[in-house]
């Protein structure tokens, strides 16, 4: 029997079930904690309490432990505040990758180094692999490609990778459903959610009536600085975005880049958004493998095919990626991971 305590952090869904179900057989003494980060209401407002009824149920079915720890303050300051912030500076934030980093695992961690807990487990579909000669752990792929996560986990610290248990990164979704069944957990053919979780509609919407501004019209300009039309605000448009810009041109046209401070909007033909040299800030070094000039793969959004090129370390503790092949529409605010086959050197922030 092991006596090793895990807490886990559970979302209602089959995934975190399913690694609750596996870290039980294993033998561990197994806690559920559901962090409360953000209340979506009906139109009567009342708050729809579908996901953690759920948690509740999961907990209770495998006999558990059930935590929910109100952290709604914090997502608000470091997640949605963050994520409109970018917006209206003209970038495309990810979200899930900033409240992985600043949200999840910063306070899943801490409830769990408080109350005595060995080790915190997700259900994303990633592996931790211990070297069996210096001891250090390192951030993998999943085996199935297909529901591979470790993009959105580069933010992790090598810290917390010791004390982190990933049980679903060996299985494929099909397996994982099969063990949510074995365990008689009600949801185990839920569809996955693919949503921002605090939003539901349009993002200019959202960010409209959570600020209470209103972004204005401006130019539409092309490389040259030559006014090509309007736009409806700026915040409307994503690089690369084709579609929805209600202008016409004799072949296509996409967004290149955004100027807030000019409230502009470039257009360019699609060969105007390959790049072979991509910079990026706040960067996570998580392996020692990832020194100042190393040959790697990288990604530039997620679920992209790993792209062969040299990552450099700069001395200003940013990132510069040159690419073997230009990559299409690599956006600010995006992020950029770095692996070496299967494994996760770091990552950052697309400046």
């Amino acid at each position: 029997m092991n006596s090793k305590k895990v807490l886990v952090a559970v979302s209602g869904g089959v995934d975190s079930g399913a690694a609750v179900y596996l870290l039980k057989k294993a033998g561990y003494s197994v806690s559920a904690i559901m962090l409360r980060l953000y209340d979506k209401t009906d139109d009567m407002g009342n708050v729809i309490e579908t996901e953690v009824n759920s948690a509740r149920c999961l907990s209770k079915d495998l006999g558990i432990e059930f935590i929910y720890a109100d952290y709604r303050k914090e997502f608000k300051a470091d997640v949605i505040d963050n994520f409109v912030n970018s917006y209206m500076d003209g970038k495309t934030p990810n979200p899930c990758v900033e409240c992985n980093r600043s949200v999840k695992f910063k306070y899943v961690f801490d409830y769990a180094e408080k109350n005595g807990f060995d080790y915190i487990a997700t259900g994303h579909y990633a592996r931790v692999i211990k070297d069996d000669i210096n001891g250090s752990f390192a951030l993998y792929k999943a085996l199935d490609s297909k529901k591979d996560q470790s993009y959105v986990l580069y933010n992790l610290t090598r810290e917390q990778l010791s004390k982190l248990l990933l049980p679903l990164g060996e299985y494929s979704k099909e397996q994982v459903r099969g063990f949510a069944k074995d365990a008689g957990l009600k949801n185990y053919n839920k569809a996955d959610s693919q949503d921002i979780c605090f939003i539901s509609g349009d993002y200019y919407d959202f960010i409209k009536d959570y600020t209470g501004k209103t972004f204005p019209e401006g130019d539409f300009i092309d490389k040259d600085g030559k006014i090509l039309g309007t736009h409806k605000g700026i915040i409307r448009y994503t690089v690369g975005q084709r579609k929805g810009l209600g202008l016409s041109f004799d072949s296509p046209r996409f967004v290149v880049s955004k100027n807030p401070k000019d409230n502009t909007v470039t257009l360019g033909k699609s060969e105007e958004l390959f790049h072979e040299t991509v910079f990026a800030e706040r960067v996570n070094v998580l392996s020692g493998d990832f020194t100042d000039e190393v040959r790697c793969e990288a990604m530039i959004r997620y679920n992209q095919k790993p792209q062969p090129a040299t990552a450099y370390l700069l001395a200003d503790k940013t990132l510069k990626v040159v690419f073997d092949t230009p990559q299409r529409a690599p956006s600010p605010g995006q992020s950029i991971v770095i692996y070496q086959g299967e494994k996760v050197l770091g990552g950052g922030i697309i400046k």
